[in-house]
């Protein structure tokens, strides 16, 4: 069971099917099958309902907080040679799993695959996927799949974001592609092994959660194929691929053709090397779309990658919030990209590199280059759907409580960036890049985990300004109750979520640790991992997001409500939006000076030559 090489580009990525030794799989030219719309329509609806179903099940299932509150996991559907056929509205990119796949032969009926090889198509270690395959008549015909994001890896720390590891072996143990269960049944042998190279105690109870999901899956999938057929489904499918790639040419082929670049950038590495480069060049040429990152940052030294799988999952999630929503997510969807990531930078790093932290940055900075380079293209739907944190701060220690090792990955307090659209100001408490990720509730988290949620709310002033104004950003301090380490890794201090079309970007982070105690301090350009004192508590001021439109153009009625909400303040109404405010917050009597109002944005407007 070979893996294949790393491809390039998205339409080198033609997974090969995983076929059962018994019988080889019969050639798909020539089979004149076809399924009529409506049936198309039918089985599609099915698949998503059988994706949603397998995510549920990991949520009701699984032991730790990040999967059965934060629902960090998604479920997907193959076809037998391994094309992205459906899935669910889970974490975007973790539409990745068609990338990763398996050589001719060496599958069964009832295998159980599990793999989170960052080299052979996942984004860092702590995603596992599994997979399993669906047999008719001894012949491949679908794969099921669940992507979740676990508490440990293994490795040289606790929680999977080892940012120390000089190479990928440091960070904890690859599984290209293993199988866990063979013909129907369990490898304890393998899952014995799993769980020794695993610090987290629910670890197998999440696994087993996922293989169930995938199980499920079979089961369901059976039953559509019984129901029309494996030729009707498989010709389904292919109809849905081809629905897909005919929509999103036909969307591409309205948008001006042009080549249209733009850079992002990370503040720095874990290690302090600042300015990580993301270069971006979007070429529209009638339906065809390229988009080429030839130009980022490949100098040999640093410690932020992101991998193939991880930086095509970014491209996608950016593009498919910048197009029609009913355009199914698919192959089709997919091979309709060319991308083009050179071998060796920041991007598609050299095999072997640490890519624990460049799953978040530079990965994020795909998105939020793809988003201002098509700023010129459609600015209207110019959004970047990502995220500036740098990492989780993942707390671990010894948890008083029955002495055992604790893995908090802090989902009970992370919340931001959310930008504007024109027509719609930033709203909600995650970013669209998250999916239908959220927040764990504080109330479960201090029931499980040695931690108390001293204070969760919006900044004032914290939203990139403009005429629709990005969503505040969040303040949390979060407070150890014994002894812990935090992970500290900050971003988005000198790079924040960017404002579009004229908009403002948010505000930057910043994190302060020890905080409550006599050696507080802000976390600067390095990470580390931060001996924390019972007692004492993180405070995280999590940036805004980025503002869509020249501020100046906002209603100043809207501007009064803002500072009514308290999302603005007085004077940052005057100094944001040239909005002049009479009377007192504190009395309700804030009224806005028309006069004073116009006066202080021609005075603007004149300063900046528009």
């Amino acid at each position: 069971m070979a893996l294949s090489s790393r491809p390039k580009t998205l339409r080198s990525l033609r997974p090969r099917a995983g076929t059962p030794a018994a019988r080889p799989r019969p050639a798909r030219a020539g089979r004149a099958t076809t399924a009529d719309p409506i049936t198309t329509e039918i089985i599609l609806g099915a698949f998503e309902t059988i994706c949603y179903e397998m995510a549920t099940h990991v949520s009701l299932t699984a032991t730790t907080p990040i999967l059965n509150q934060s629902n960090e996991r998604n479920a997907t559907i193959l076809d037998g040679t391994g094309q992205l056929a459906a899935l669910s509205v889970g974490i975007p990119q973790f539409m990745l799993s068609s990338t990763l796949f398996f050589g001719d032969g060496g599958l069964f009926e009832g295998d159980v695959l599990v793999a989170n090889d960052p080299y052979h198509g996942g984004g860092h270690l702590p995603d596992y996927n599994i997979f399993a395959p669906v047999f008719h008549d001894r012949a491949c015909v679908l794969i099921a799949s669940i992507q979740c994001h676990h508490a440990d890896t293994g490795g040289g720390a606790p929680g999977g974001y080892n940012v120390n590891a000089p190479d990928i072996w440091a960070e904890g143990v690859r599984f290209p592609a293993v199988k866990i269960y063979e013909k129907g049944v369990k490898r304890r042998d393998v899952e014995y092994m799993m769980a020794v190279n695993n610090r987290t105690p629910t670890f197998l109870g999440d696994l087993r959660a996922q293989v169930g999901a995938a199980q499920l899956g079979v089961a369901r999938l059976k039953e559509v194929l019984a129901r029309f057929s494996p030729s009707t489904v498989e010709a389904a499918v292919r109809g849905i691929i081809a629905y897909a790639k005919r929509r999103f040419r036909e969307e591409v082929a309205r948008w001006p053709d042009g080549v249209y670049e733009s850079d992002a950038y990370v503040d720095h590495d874990p290690h302090g090397k600042k300015d990580i480069h993301v270069h971006c060049k979007v070429t529209v040429k009638g339906s065809d779309l390229t988009v080429d990152f030839t130009g980022s940052d490949d100098r040999p030294d640093i410690q932020a990658y992101s991998t193939f799988g991880n930086t095509r999952g970014y491209v996608v999630a950016q593009l498919a919030s910048m197009m029609d929503p009913k355009i199914p997510k698919n192959e089709g969807f997919f091979d309709s990209i060319d991308l083009i990531v050179p071998r060796g930078c920041c991007l598609n790093p050299p095999e072997g590199k640490s890519v624990a932290a460049g799953t978040h940055h530079p990965g994020t900075e795909v998105g939020e280059a793809v988003a201002k380079a098509l700023e010129r293209v459609v600015p209207e739907r110019s959004c970047p759907q990502v995220y500036k944190m740098g990492m989780p701060t993942v707390i671990f220690g010894t948890n008083p409580r029955d002495g055992k090792m604790f893995i908090d990955h802090s989902v009970d307090t992370f919340a931001a960036y959310c930008g504007a659209v024109k027509g719609q100001d930033g709203w909600g408490g995650m970013n669209v890049s998250f999916g239908n990720l959220i927040r764990a509730t504080a109330e479960i988290n201090e029931s499980i985990f040695p931690i108390r949620q001293l204070w969760r709310d919006y900044d004032t002033d914290t939203g990139g300004a403009g005429e629709y104004r990005g969503n505040c950003g969040s303040l949390y301090r979060k407070q150890v109750l014994t002894p812990a380490t935090i992970y500290t890794y900050v971003v988005g201090k000198r790079y924040p979520m960017p404002g579009i079309a004229g908009g403002r970007p948010g505000s930057p982070n910043r994190l302060i640790a020890r905080a409550g105690g006599a050696h507080a301090f802000e976390v600067g350009d390095k990470a580390g991992y931060i001996e924390h004192a019972a007692g004492e508590w993180y405070e995280y001021h999590y940036g805004g997001g980025g503002g869509w439109g020249d501020p100046l153009a906002r209603p100043a009625e809207k501007v009064l409500e803002d500072v009514l909400d308290e999302y603005v303040s007085v004077e940052g109404a005057r100094r944001g939006y040239g909005v002049v405010l009479t009377g007192s917050l504190e009395d309700l009597t804030l009224a806005v000076d028309h006069a004073a109002t116009e006066r202080l944005r021609a005075e603007l407007r004149a300063g900046r030559g528009a």
